[in-house]
């Protein structure tokens, strides 16, 4: 499988403490063991699977998309609840 960002979640991974990323990258790692684990939307964000998870003690949200045909996982974007699907509809 092969694991693709967008550079809007590159931009955020990049202020991240090292504990945080730790923290990415288990929820990373749960992503790609089980692509539905997170939560189908619908509308506007058709196609888009938003993953719930805590990073440190803070609950944070993960937007991918998963290709079948091409085995590609895209990391769409990363951030709390405030104004995350705002952001992730202008992506």
């Amino acid at each position: 499988m092969k694991v693709v960002q967008t550079q809007t979640f590159a931009k955020v991974v990049k202020k991240l403490y090292r504990n945080q990323k730790e923290d990415l990258d288990k929820a990373v790692k749960n992503i790609m063991n089980d692509t539905n684990i997170g939560e189908l939307k619908v509308g506007d964000l058709a196609g888009v699977r938003v993953y719930k998870f805590k990073m440190v003690t803070q609950p944070v949200l993960l937007a991918y998309t998963y290709n079948l045909d091409s085995i590609i996982l895209t990391l769409l974007t990363l951030g709390s609840h405030e104004n995350f699907y705002r952001d992730l509809k202008s992506l």
